[in-house]
């Protein structure tokens, strides 16, 4: 039967998704606008020769997907951990770089024309329980009790203001469905007028949530509560796997993806474009983590699914350099955020390695920075994240967030080898299987009280808050959280804290 048309000769359906383009439209605005008291409008430049556009390669159909091996064909036994996750690593290796370059677009994109109707998202994981080792959803492991027993009067402070976060109150996370799939990466626009969360999901989606907007009231009669207002945009043809915005253009959100390419979100002009793609001679770049360092604008620095570590520069065509640093994967990667020279890896390989790019060794294909120091743990390494303090915390499968001090970095000289041994470990389960996003440390970058944090999701459907001395601060949570809140971020400066699982959904302290 088709669909009823209206007096004004709409379906219910098209006119749906005409508001949902007006409210896209309107939100995209009132961020550009919101962007522009970050950094002011540049001077306007002499126009440049138009660059000549080329054709995305067209989409025949649906590219086959990897043949699944089991474990006994593989030859991995029950218990051995360490074999299932790399054979799981590899297979989504090689699922990134099949279907990569049949699926990406080079072109540029109208938001306007890849909307993601939010109210139609559907989800199949809220419902699982009981698969993950060692969870036990609900059950907290910090607590107020833990607070009251604090003797130190600083950290007793620290720890009551951290844990008086509240999630968001006008809708429960269940409500918030900001991208249709399991979030992959997650982030905080740096404007500090209001919380506006960034979230990237597995098929390329990514999402926009305004945490200021409020529920409208409703009569008590009505059982109806109006959506949030989200905006999703089918931007990347693969994963989505890191956010970074320029110090230059608060106008401009970058994101990576499995996809290989690098692609960059005007805010103002409502647009998506491709910035960066693999050349010809390197041919498929899976990107695991994206960086762009606030002294260089133009730079993009990308670790990849190959264990390689590169650099692009925006200006340059065909400028990629690229360094093979593992020989398995580089799930994470984070330069200094005060000397960008000094970039540390965290790889499948169980090491977690710090880099200094003043040195080169090698020649050619062989060429790579030299390598400071390392340390290697009893399983894989997941992340490496670097804070403004000179802290590296990292997370891995053996149950462990490890903190490093490497606060007197400024001191290194190139080619100088140092020692690299955790200063503090804390016990943490990071089993989280094969339905749920790795679990990864992320420092707030510029905090405004001054002290450095990290926070990480919890298996048990938390998200925990530590200071550099490892020291726990907080355990949040809410009600209304039906899943893990496996990727989580702080706000640059401010104490919000954003949590995404696997489900879509979004968990918003403040």
């Amino acid at each position: 039967m088709a669909p009823k048309k209206e007096s004004d000769g709409l379906s219910a359906f098209e006119r749906r998704r005409l508001e949902n383009i007006a409210a896209n439209k309107a939100l995209l605005s009132e961020i550009s606008v919101t962007a522009k008291n970050i950094i002011p409008d540049k001077p306007v430049s002499k126009p440049s020769a138009p660059r000549k556009r080329t054709r995305a390669e067209p989409v025949l159909r649906e590219p086959r997907r990897g043949t699944r091996m089991s474990s006994r064909l593989a030859g991995v036994t029950a218990d051995d951990d360490v074999l299932k996750r790399k054979l799981e690593v590899e297979s989504e290796h090689q699922a990134a770089e099949s279907k990569a370059k049949r699926l990406r677009s080079g072109e540029d994109m109208h938001l306007g024309d890849i909307v993601v109707d939010g109210r139609k998202y559907t989800s199949s994981m809220d419902d699982l329980k009981g698969i993950f080792r060692g969870a036990q959803p609900g059950v907290r492991t910090f607590s107020d009790y833990d607070i009251k027993e604090t003797t130190d009067a600083n950290l007793k402070e620290l720890r009551s203001q951290m844990s008086g976060l509240k999630l968001y109150e006008h809708w429960i996370p269940n409500d918030i469905k900001i991208t249709p799939q399991r979030i992959y990466a997650l982030s905080f626009h740096p404007t500090e007028d209001k919380p506006i969360v960034f979230a990237g999901d597995k098929e390329g989606a990514m999402g926009v949530f305004d945490g200021s907007q409020t529920a409208p009231e409703v009569d008590d009669d009505d059982e109806h509560v109006p959506d949030p207002v989200i905006s999703a945009f089918k931007v990347h043809a693969r994963t989505i796997t890191s956010f970074a915005f320029s110090q230059a253009d608060a106008n401009s959100i970058y994101s990576s993806s499995y996809d290989s390419s690098i692609r960059k979100l005007d805010l103002e002009k409502g647009t998506s474009i491709q910035v960066f793609a693999p050349e010809s001679k390197y041919e498929e770049l899976p990107i695991s983590t994206l960086e762009i360092p606030a002294a260089e604008p133009n730079m993009l620095y990308l670790s990849t699914l190959d264990g390689s570590v590169g650099r692009y520069d925006t200006r340059v065509p065909d400028s990629l350099e690229l360094w093979t640093l593992s020989d398995q994967k580089i799930g994470g990667f984070s330069m200094h955020p005060l000397h960008p020279y000094l970039l540390a890896t965290a790889s499948l390989d169980r090491t977690m390695k710090v880099w200094d790019l003043r040195k080169m060794n090698g020649k050619g294909d062989m060429k790579h920075p030299s390598l400071i120091g390392e340390h290697e743990s009893r399983l894989s390494v997941s992340h490496a994240s670097w804070s403004a303090g000179g802290h590296i915390a990292t997370s891995s499968y053996d149950d462990t967030i490890k903190i490093y001090d490497c606060s007197g970095a400024s001191k290194w000289k190139p080619g100088q080898s140092i020692d690299m041994v955790p200063a503090h470990t804390v016990k943490h389960n990071n089993q989280t299987g094969r339905w749920v996003t790795i679990l990864k440390p992320q420092w707030q970058k510029n905090p405004e009280d001054g002290i450095q944090k990290l926070s990480i999701g919890n298996m048990n459907r938390f998200v925990d808050v530590y200071a550099s001395d490892g020291s726990q601060l907080a355990q949040l949570g809410g009600d209304g959280i039906s899943a893990v809140p496996a990727v989580a971020h702080f706000h640059p400066s401010k104490n919000w804290v954003a949590g995404g699982t696997a489900s879509g959904k979004l968990c918003l302290w403040q």
